[in-house]
């Protein structure tokens, strides 16, 4: 009888073990963020030229012309502060389209583009001068990034995450209840370190007076999303 009994309490015992073990944990789910401005010290410019002919031999061949010499004057505003590369090149036919559905061969069009990342920030309108000057016709787009991203990242990461342990706190405490500890954390960018300028068109009759360009400020977000076990707060 009585190893019968100790079997009934060991028995019992594992069953409320179980039970205790499948019971949900009490949690709170803060988020918190936080944005950090920073000064950008590097500049990215796409800047090409793009020509047109009747023949498609002529379109490639104004167009090597025209961006030689842009990429020399490039090359000599640039100098150590950044450096080119080619970002795209095409040729094209154009056509006119009509009414019926038919169209006509009116031409062909050449394009090649360079994208220029510069760290000195003071040159980029001189830079899109002396591209212009030179014989380029299109400037695309001109972003302002930073060139150490992860710092910034990260100072705002750990600000986000301290946000979110303090609302975690004052919640549970409204509660009545104290963070035990934390069981999830989950991040993400609230919106990428750069800045767009609008897309600008420059011909080089219009390439006379100085381009005037402000960097401006970058926001980097970040966010973290804490879930936090909590319990009864001491007595």
């Amino acid at each position: 009888m009585r190893l019968i009994f100790s079997a009934f309490l060991l028995l019992l015992t594992m069953q409320v073990n179980a039970e205790q073990s499948t019971s949900p944990l009490s949690s709170i789910r803060v988020t918190g963020q936080s944005t950090i401005t920073a000064n950008p010290d590097r500049a990215q410019i796409d800047i090409g030229v793009e020509t047109h002919a009747p023949q498609s031999q002529a379109a490639a061949t104004q167009n090597a012309t025209r961006l030689t010499a842009a990429l020399a004057a490039l090359r000599k505003a640039v100098g150590s502060s950044g450096e080119i590369k080619t970002a795209s090149y095409s040729l094209n036919a154009e056509y006119e389209f009509h009414p019926n559905g038919t169209r006509t061969l009116t031409g062909y069009v050449a394009n090649n583009i360079v994208h220029i990342t510069l760290n000195d920030l003071s040159k980029v309108g001189s830079v899109i001068d002396a591209a212009t000057d030179a014989g380029a016709n299109e400037v695309q787009d001109i972003r302002f990034t930073l060139s150490d991203q992860q710092t910034v990242r990260a100072q705002a990461l750990r600000e986000a995450v301290l946000r979110a342990k303090a609302d975690a706190g004052v919640l549970a405490s409204a509660l009545d209840l104290k963070v035990l500890r934390i069981l999830a954390v989950e991040s993400s960018d609230g919106g990428g370190p750069f800045q767009h300028i609008v897309p600008m068109a420059r011909s080089i009759a219009a390439a006379k007076a100085p381009t005037p360009i402000e960097p401006g400020t970058i926001e980097v977000t970040a966010n973290v999303t804490l879930t936090v076990e909590v319990g009864a707060a001491a007595r």
